[in-house]
């Protein structure tokens, strides 16, 4: 498909059916206008999407942090659904690799830093420069490992203190901000969508567009990843640095003593038994549990899972046996924008691009953590299209008007 008919009334065009675009498409919706979505593959998700069959496995390890915006958004539109939350007795079993063993708990100093107000961290200090002032450089590099979970980054150590701390602080809150979306985050996009239709949201999915569609239409906004942006864009200069995570995710038969996480403080690793809150993941008397190990550019795929591999000898003894289902993937430039030192979010690529074209996702400039991020820029950029539909011609695109 190369470009889509403009005819009838103005409507905002949403491309890219993820969580950005769902989230931008019923908020446009919501504010009145005629929206259309279009979305590539068969089915609507983009990497929240879970997968069919006896193993509801994500693409990655993905949770819903309670104290974020979307949290109250899906809630108060009843898009939430049943949410798991980690049973205490499974809480007993979270272990950090370090030096070659599991300990129940990672350094003092680790702790102590993921108490720190993020306000506290530079923007323009790495940090473990920073970090390591304030608990010295082991410590420093035991939180960045850990900070790994949120970041999806092969060197947490060397991006912004304020971005890294924001995360080590959040992903070490006690209690945990994180909740699991009983069946998947599938569930939480089928609910999207089911509201999304109900409002009128016209859905096109398998409907893969080659050029970015005729605003004379009305405004679009491209929630894609930032490759196919730039593409649809033809924009060079629209690129962000993101994470190479290297993912695993495994069924195997249950054992008693398992454990619920394995944090690497070693380097940035993170294995995690999503069954342990979720058991309609998988079949009775099966365990689901998922992994991602960042890599370095270049470094291969091999060598993340290697590093997983590791982890799962220690913390899921006799695994290989008990194994019936495995799969090996590459997330490259799909794991979220990551700041460097002197950088924050709003020095990302703008959510206005000018000429009735928004951009949204989870590189763009806007704030949150993982998933936040898409769903900021989503809202952000169904307002500002909103805005556009509705304003008066003032030179060069008309909106309103054939």
């Amino acid at each position: 498909m190369t470009s889509t008919p403009r005819t009838g009334p103005r409507r905002v065009t949403v491309v890219g059916g993820g969580l950005a675009g769902l989230t931008a498409a019923i908020t446009a919706a919501e504010a009145g206008a005629r929206v259309t979505l279009y979305e590539s593959h068969r089915s609507l998700g983009g990497r929240a999407r879970t997968a069919e069959g006896p193993y509801r496995v994500n693409e990655g390890p993905h949770a819903l942090y309670r104290r974020g915006p979307h949290w109250a958004w899906l809630r108060e539109r009843g898009l939430l659904g049943p949410m798991a939350r980690v049973p205490l007795r499974e809480a007993a079993r979270f272990r950090f690799h370090q030096g070659g063993a599991l300990r129940l708990l990672p350094p003092r100093g680790v702790l102590r830093l993921a108490r720190r107000d993020p306000a506290d961290a530079p923007v323009d200090s790495d940090f473990l420069t920073w970090a390591g002032a304030q608990a010295g450089p082991d410590e420093a590099r035991a939180a960045a490992h850990y900070s790994g979970v949120a970041l999806f980054h092969h060197d947490p150590g060397a991006l912004s203190a304020r971005f890294v701390q924001e995360r080590l602080h959040r992903a070490a809150a006690v209690p945990p901000e994180a909740r699991y979306p009983r069946g998947g985050w599938g569930e939480v996009v089928e609910r999207m969508a089911a509201h999304a239709w109900n409002l009128g949201v016209r859905v096109e999915v398998g409907a893969r567009l080659e050029a970015l569609p005729d605003t004379a239409g009305g405004p679009v906004i491209v929630a894609t990843s930032l490759d196919a942006a730039r593409r649809l864009l033809n924009d060079p200069a629209l690129t962000w640095e993101s994470g190479r995570t290297a993912l695993l995710d495994l069924a195997v038969r249950r054992r008693p003593g398992d454990a619920f996480v394995v944090s690497d403080l070693d380097a940035p690793g993170w294995v995690e038994r999503f069954t342990a809150q979720d058991r309609g993941l998988a079949p009775a008397g099966r365990e689901l549990i998922q992994g991602q190990f960042p890599v370095a550019p270049g470094e291969p795929r091999a060598a993340g899972v290697a590093r997983g591999e590791r982890l799962l000898d220690l913390g899921f003894p006799g695994w290989r046996e008990r194994t019936e289902w495995r799969r090996e993937s590459l997330a490259q430039g799909r794991t979220g924008a990551v700041d460097r030192p002197g950088t924050t979010w709003r020095d990302r690529p703008a959510i206005e691009r000018g000429d009735g074209v928004f951009l949204a996702g989870d590189a763009v400039a806007a704030p949150g953590l993982l998933a936040e991020v898409s769903f900021a820029s989503g809202r952000r950029a169904a307002e500002l299209a909103v805005e556009a539909l509705a304003a008066p011609r003032t030179g060069g695109l008309d909106l309103n008007h054939a």
